[in-house]
This record gives structure tokens, sequence and C-alpha cells, in this order.
């Protein structure tokens, strides 16, 4: 069964990702990403990870456009997908690029060699 979970949520990111890309027309809706999709264990709740390229007003303005269009996207992806329930769809802010960039800032910042110790000095 969780494989069966996998691959209706592959296909649900699938389906959102052609769809807010051809028919949602939402000016609130920027540079969108559909990340990833998990599903619940009965299939009948999504939550929907959304990376978005902007300030943080602009991810909170994309995910209320998305929570707007909800009902929209559901009944466009139960059609689609020919899904017995059309899930719920919760949309939720995907931080990992975010995140992986504030990794590799500090990873700069790590030394890359051997110190030299105070104690190391060979004179």
């Amino acid at each position: 069964m969780p494989h069966r979970r996998e691959r209706v949520g592959d296909q649900i990111r699938a389906e959102l990702s052609r769809l807010l890309l051809r028919n949602l027309r939402d000016p609130r809706i920027g540079f969108a990403t559909v990340t990833e999709v998990r599903m619940s264990g009965d299939l009948r709740s999504a939550r929907v990870y959304v990376s978005v390229l902007g300030t943080p007003s602009q991810r909170q303005a994309t995910l209320a456009a998305l929570d707007a269009a909800g009902g929209f996207l559901r009944g466009e992806i139960a059609r689609s997908l020919k899904l017995r329930y059309a899930p719920e769809l919760r949309f939720q802010p995907d931080l990992s690029l975010e995140q992986g960039s504030r990794i590799e800032e500090l990873l700069e910042g790590v030394p890359s060699g051997r110190e030299k110790l105070d104690g190391d000095d060979e004179d």
C-alpha cells in the first residue's frame, strides 16, 4: 500500500504542476513549483509542498491563492486521474532550497584545512 500512496502522490504532483502552469490565472501565484505531495494512508488528503521564488510575503500570497483555488484544483485532479475520492489539498511551503543555501553559507565559513595551532610552530 505505501507504493500506491507514492504513485498517487507523484501523479497528483505532475497534474498540479500542469494545472499551475496552464489553468490558473491568479496573479498572486508567481514562480511556484510543486516539489512534493505526501498522501494520507486512505488517499483522502494530500499535503502539497510548494517552493516559491520571492519574498516571504510573496510566498504567503501564493499559498493563499492556492488555498483559494483548492476546490477547483481538487475537482480537476479527480477528473483527470479518475480517483474515487478527490483528496483534500493542504498547501505548505517547501523551505528546503532556503535551508540548503543556508547550509552552504555555513559550510563556506568553515576552514578547509587544519588550522595551525599555537604550539605547532617549528622554529
